[in-house]
């Protein structure tokens, strides 16, 4: 009964879910029809998700042949992370291996077979990681929407918020995956931060050092909020819908993320995510500039109103949190995205009353057949 009052609690996520299930999905994210690839592009689709789900998902805003140039273009990229992160791989063979991988792509048969698959690495430069690992997917992105002509030519040009947007996205995968990395014995919280919360990373996981990986995490949070009004920028210069869905769409749900990570012991304890329902309300919310922005007030809100006044981050918090909601609403005025009619709220109520009606009698029926049996 519990979980059903969550999700009476949750009526536009039952309403989303709903829509996105009967099609309302297409509209944001169009089906890729398998069929009409060619085998090259089947195995290409193929790595992609099995190298990340989450960009094989949101690729499919976009229209036609920049689907599939986006993904070789992230396969490629996503090789020379993979060579460059393996600290199993000698300087004196991994130097000359990046300089020449662009070679390698004419060459079917090339491989590197000599990797471990185990490997730890501790960040020593956490701004320049991030660049590399996703900053230049940004940057390469926004240079084929600009030569494809699907922007305008500042898209391409202003390479400072086109890395904003990929760095802030990798700053929030890394600080949500804290303690997956440390159980995979990778590393990629920042030692300049961390380092002045425990003698090592991996300590923050103890729990008698709760409270100050909690700290931790705020400041990485906060450092990662910084982000927001290049992403805001860059975002407000899109004029092609399938671009713009295919950029916010991520960074909704990072803000989404942070808000459920920031002063949350769980991320030391467990796995946070945010809800398939809210998901789909992102998804489907993110289609235009202002809509992003009032998600964007929300989400720092929610991160304002959890911001303990023992934090020693707390000041730092703060006044982002406050920039950010300058930029997202100057006038003051918040652009509600909870407001549908009454008659939609009340089918979806009325839905999941009917559900757990329908749970609920099946349950007592199997119940009695048991006890039937048991006699």
């Amino acid at each position: 009964m519990e979980q059903v009052g969550k999700w009476l609690g949750r009526p536009r996520e039952i309403y989303n879910l709903l829509r996105f299930k009967m099609g309302g999905g297409a509209a944001v994210m169009p089906p890729l029809d398998q069929d009409a690839l060619s085998d090259n592009l089947k195995t290409c689709y193929k790595y992609l998700n099995q190298t990340s789900r989450s960009f094989a998902a949101v690729i499919q805003a976009l229209d036609g042949e920049l689907r599939h140039a986006v993904c070789i273009l992230y396969l490629v990229l996503r090789a020379l992370d993979t060579v460059e992160d393996d600290m199993t791989i000698s300087l004196e063979t991994k130097v000359p291996m990046l300089h020449d991988f662009h070679s390698y792509l004419y060459q079917p048969d090339w491989r590197y077979m000599e990797s471990k698959e185990k490997y730890k690495q501790v960040l020593e430069d956490f701004p320049t990681y991030c660049h590399y690992v996703v900053g230049l997917v940004g940057i390469g992105l926004s240079r084929l929407f600009s030569v494809l002509e699907l922007e305008d030519p500042i898209v391409g040009q202003d390479t400072e918020l086109a890395n904003s947007m990929g760095v802030f996205i990798e700053k929030t995968i890394i600080i949500r995956d804290y303690l997956e990395d440390q159980l995979a014995g990778r590393e990629f919280w920042p030692r300049e931060v961390w380092s002045r919360y425990a003698k090592k990373l991996s300590d923050l996981a103890k729990p008698e050092n709760i409270d100050v990986a909690v700290q931790c995490m705020n400041e990485l949070i906060t450092n990662a909020l910084h982000h927001i009004p290049d992403v805001l920028t860059y975002l407000s210069r899109l004029k092609t819908q399938s671009v713009f869905n295919f950029c916010a769409i991520p960074q909704v749900m990072a803000i989404a993320t942070l808000a459920a990570c920031y002063n949350n012991k769980q991320v030391f304890r467990g796995v946070v995510k945010i809800r398939k329902g809210q998901a789909v309300t992102l998804m489907m919310d993110a289609s235009n500039i202002q809509a992003v922005k009032s998600i964007m007030y929300q989400y720092v809100e929610e991160i304002y109103r959890k911001i303990p006044s023992t934090d020693p981050s707390s000041n730092k918090t703060q006044q982002i949190i406050v920039s950010i909601q300058t930029i997202c609403l100057p006038n003051g005025t918040v652009v509600s995205r909870n407001h549908y009619s009454p008659i939609y709220l009340s089918c979806a109520m009325l839905l999941a009353a009917l559900s757990w009606q329908y749970l609920s009698a099946m349950s007592e029926a199997l119940e009695e057949d048991v006890q039937a049996n048991e006699n």
